[in-house]
C-alpha cells in the first residue's frame, strides 16, 4: 500500500512543507524569514505572523512540485517541539485541521528526533547512505548542542547534552559581540577560512563526563574583545579572520574532544553529525579527520536537509505511520520538548 505523508515544519523562523511517498521525499518547500536581521536574533512575535502568513502558500507549493492533490494524502506529520511556542501553534493548527479537513491521521514529531532521521532521507535525485544501529549521533541545532546513542529510528538515548548555552548559541552571540549580522555561524565559517585557527586562545570549560558548556567561552570572547578595543578601536576589524577562525576551532575542538571520547566509551565507530551547525565546514572536517585517526564511518547530512527543513518532520512521520504513532485533536504544542 502505498504512503503518502504531508510534513510541516515551524518551530522557529522557517516556514516548511514537504511530501513524502513510501519513503521518497518528492517535495520540500521552505520559506525563510529575513526580517529577523534587523534585530540580530528572532523575535518570536514577528516569527509566528510570518508563519501564518507562509504556511498556505508553503504548503500548496510543496503539494504542486510532488504533484499530490489533498486526497491522496494519507496523514499529516507536524513539529509538535521543541521551539517557539506561536510559531510552533501555527503548524500545529494547520496541521490539526488539515487531518480533521480530509479524516486522515495526525503525526507528532519531536524536531530534535527528525533532525538525528534526516540521516535516512532519500530523494528523486538521491540514495543516500544512511547510518546502521547503532549510532552516536551529534545534534548541534539552535538551543541544543547534545550527543546520543540512536538504537533504532525512534529509540534514542542522551548521553551528553549542554548545560547552558549551546555551540550554535556561541557562535551567534560570539558573532554580536564582533558586530556580524544575525545569523552568525554561517559569516565566522566563511571568514574562518581566511585566518589562523591558532592566533587567539580562548577559555575553555572543565565539565565532567559527556556534558557540555558555552557560556564561558561567550564571557571569555566577550571581555577578550572588549579589552582589545580599548586598546585599539579597530581591532576587531583588523583580525576578522583570525578571530573567526581561532574561535570556531575552540568550539569545534570543545564539540569533538566530547564525541571522542563518547566513542572510545561506547565502543561505536559509526558516528553522524546533525542540526543547522552540522553545515559548519571546521566542524565538517574535525569529524572526517577524526574518521582517519579512529576508523570510524562518518555521516554528514546534505545541506538541504541539515538546517530547518520539512523534509526531515515528513521522514520522522513515516517511521511513526508504520508502527501507527498517532495522536489526536487535542494534541498540543510544547516548546520544551527533549529526547527521551
Amino acid at each position: 500500500m502505498s504512503i503518502t505523508i504531508l510534513g510541516i515544519e515551524s518551530s522557529c523562523d522557517d516556514t516548511s512543507a514537504s511530501i513524502l511517498k513510501d519513503g521518497i521525499i518528492y517535495s520540500n518547500i521552505i520559506a525563510n524569514q529575513t526580517v529577523h536581521m534587523d534585530y540580530g536574533g528572532v523575535v518570536p512575535e514577528l516569527a509566528s505572523r510570518a508563519h501564518q502568513q507562509n504556511i498556505i502558500p508553503v504548503v500548496h507549493q510543496a503539494m504542486e512540485k510532488a504533484g499530490v492533490t489533498a486526497e491522496e494524502i494519507d496523514a499529516v506529520a507536524f513539529t509538535r517541539g521543541p521551539g517557539l511556542l506561536g510559531s510552533l501553534m501555527v503548524g500545529t493548527s494547520f496541521a490539526k485541521g488539515f487531518a480533521m479537513a480530509k479524516n486522515i491521521p495526525l503525526i507528532e514529531v519531536n524536531h530534535l528526533q527528525a533532525h538525528i532521521l534526516a540521516h535516512f532521507i532519500d530523494d528523486l535525485k538521491n540514495t543516500y547512505d544512511h547510518p546502521e544501529f547503532p549510532f552516536l549521533a551529534l545534534l548541534v541545532s539552535g538551543g541544543n548542542s547534545q550527543i546520543i546513542v540512536v538504537k533504532d529510528h525512534l529509540e534514542m538515548e542522551v548521553i551528553g547534552e549542554t548545560i547552558d548555552d549551546a555551540a550554535g548559541e556561541a557562535f551567534d552571540k560570539c558573532a554580536k559581540v564582533m558586530g556580524l549580522p544575525y545569523p552568525g555561524g554561517p559569516i565566522i565559517d566563511r571568514n574562518a577560512k581566511q585566518g589562523n585557527p591558532h592566533a587567539f586562545e580562548f577559555s575553555r570549560p572543565k565539565i565532567q563526563g559527556l556534558d557540555y558548556s558555552f557560556s564561558g567561552l561567550k564571557t571569555s570572547f566577550l571581555y577578550f574583545i572588549r579589552d582589545k578595543v580599548k586598546e585599539n578601536p579597530n581591532f576587531v576589524q583588523e583580525n576578522m579572520n583570525d578571530l573567526c577562525a581561532s574561535l570556531q576551532y575552540t568550539i569545534v575542538d570543545i564539540l569533538m574532544n566530547k564525541v571522542k571520547r563518547a566513542a572510545r566509551e561506547t565502543g561505536i565507530k559509526q558516528v553522524a553529525i546533525a542540526g543547522g551547525v552540522s553545515a559548519n565546514s571546521g566542524l565538517q572536517n574535525a569529524l572526517h579527520e577524526a574518521a582517519k585517526k579512529f576508523n570510524w564511518k562518518v555521516y554528514v547530512p546534505q545541506l538541504g536537509y541539515s538546517l530547518d527543513n520539512a523534509a526531515m518532520i515528513a521522514i520522522t512521520g513515516y517511521f511513526k505511520y508504520l508502527k501507527k504513532e498517532f495522536v489526536g485533536q487535542d494534541t498540543a504544542p510544547f516548546a520544551r520538548m527533549t529526547i527521551k
